[in-house]
């Protein structure tokens, strides 16, 4: 029997911070489900649909979410489901209903529900404050949100 080679050891890749550049996302929420858009809206935030994906690193992308005060729910949800808020003083707990939440802040019924899906941590408070949150179809983040078509005639110039 002859001696077998040393193999080579497979190293695992961490993103380092800054070495991944952050992209920009614009997600339409126009009828769809409140927690199943903030799922995909968390997955981004977190980097998760990139191979890159280090947990300890934000890897994430910026989220331009608009149309939030159109977002969907099930069920009896609109009636049923009641936000608490305390300020800190005895006996000053506040409740609000889902429905009266989204006639008047509608932006931040979709950033609670996303940001129980991050980690609770400095990592996860930066990722929160990548989101951004429009009741309506408009925005001010085009410069930033980078269309196929624009991403197309970078390669070509660089080419």
């Amino acid at each position: 029997m002859g001696v077998t080679p040393a193999m080579k050891r497979t190293s695992t890749y961490f993103a380092k911070a800054g070495e991944i550049p952050a992209n920009w996302q614009v997600i339409d929420v126009t009828g769809q489900v409140l927690g199943r858009v903030a799922r995909n809206i968390s997955i981004a935030l977190q980097g998760k649909d990139k191979p890159t994906y280090t947990a300890h690193t934000l890897t994430g992308d910026f989220v331009v979410v608009v149309n939030a005060a159109k977002v969907k729910v099930t069920g009896n949800k609109l009636l049923q489901k009641t936000y608490y808020r305390h300020s800190g003083y005895v006996g000053n707990l506040k409740s609000f209903k889902l429905r009266d939440m989204l006639e008047k802040r509608p932006e931040r019924v979709l950033q609670l529900a996303v940001k129980g899906m991050l980690p609770r941590n400095n990592l996860g408070r930066q990722m929160l404050t990548r989101l951004k949150i429009y009741a309506g179809p408009e925005h001010p983040h085009q410069a930033q949100v980078r269309t196929p078509d624009d991403q197309a005639q970078t390669q070509n110039n660089e080419e």
